[in-house]
């Protein structure tokens, strides 16, 4: 099951799952881009499609039987699926939005945990995949809720990991840092300013979907994708203090000032 399957390193951990032999259920609110992922797979009986948003506890509840409906069984869960925020300073954002971002990256990642883990628990081997971001342990000013919201599946992920140690089921959190996707438009917020990204070289959602499921695979807790993000993952453990500072310089210019909102 790989949620947010419609574009991005959802589309990329579809097609790489399918041609590595696995049966995969692609969930996505998007049915025009599922349709579109089928026809580009070319309609094979391994994969099925699900609309659905995952914010929606009664929705999500209702997924396992369409799935087990489709294949049988359930073996993996990648919740992939997310948001980000506007470009804005959390004084900025107003509450719809930051419930928004909440909903959808923690507790439609939580719904999904608890509406598939049972059948999990069911198999022989099994795993859960929840994405997280690099933002959600290092902080991006003008994406603190998003990053908080990240910091949120970390930690749900790693308390999972405690808990299913002895059991049959895995877990990895996956921290991506910077991926060549349309997350910016898919989440509606307008594109920021590229000039205070100068420099900076995207991870491809091919590479990211490899990297996933090799995690996966090695039953990896922790997965970053990309140099980025093992980088930043050094970085705010040896000098938090200077890592945020030099961050927080070069985002100055994707940020809306309150004059310009």
């Amino acid at each position: 099951v790989i949620t947010g399957a419609g574009s991005g390193i959802g589309y990329a951990l579809t097609k790489l799952a399918l041609s590595r032999g696995a049966q995969v259920a692609a969930v996505d609110l998007h049915p025009g881009a599922l349709a579109q992922l089928r026809r580009d797979m070319g309609s094979p009986a391994t994969l099925s499609i699900h609309t659905l948003d995952i914010s929606d506890r009664t929705a999500v509840a209702a997924l396992p039987d369409e799935v087990l409906a489709a294949h049988g069984v359930v073996d993996v869960l990648i919740n992939n699926a997310g948001i980000i925020q506007p470009f804005q300073r959390v004084e900025q954002l107003d509450y719809d939005t930051i419930d928004r971002v909440m909903n959808v990256n923690f507790m439609g990642t939580l719904y999904m945990v608890k509406a598939f883990l049972p059948l999990l628990r069911q198999r022989p081997v099994a795993h859960i995949a929840n994405v997280s971001s690099m933002g959600g342990f290092f902080p991006f000013p003008g994406q603190t809720v998003y990053g908080a919201s990240k910091a949120a599946v970390k930690l749900l992920t790693e308390g999972l990991y405690a808990e299913l140690l002895d059991t049959n089921v895995g877990v990895s959190v996956v921290m991506p840092g910077a991926v060549a996707t349309s997350i910016t438009e898919n989440s509606g917020v307008a594109a920021p300013d590229a000039e205070g990204a100068k420099g900076l070289q995207p991870t491809e959602p091919e590479t990211a979907a490899r990297v996933i499921l090799d995690g996966i695979a090695g039953n990896k807790l922790h997965v970053y994708v990309g140099n980025d993000s093992r980088a930043m993952s050094l970085a705010i453990k040896l000098a938090p203090k200077q890592a945020t500072k030099l961050v927080q310089k070069q985002m100055k210019g994707l940020i809306e000032t309150p004059e310009s909102t």
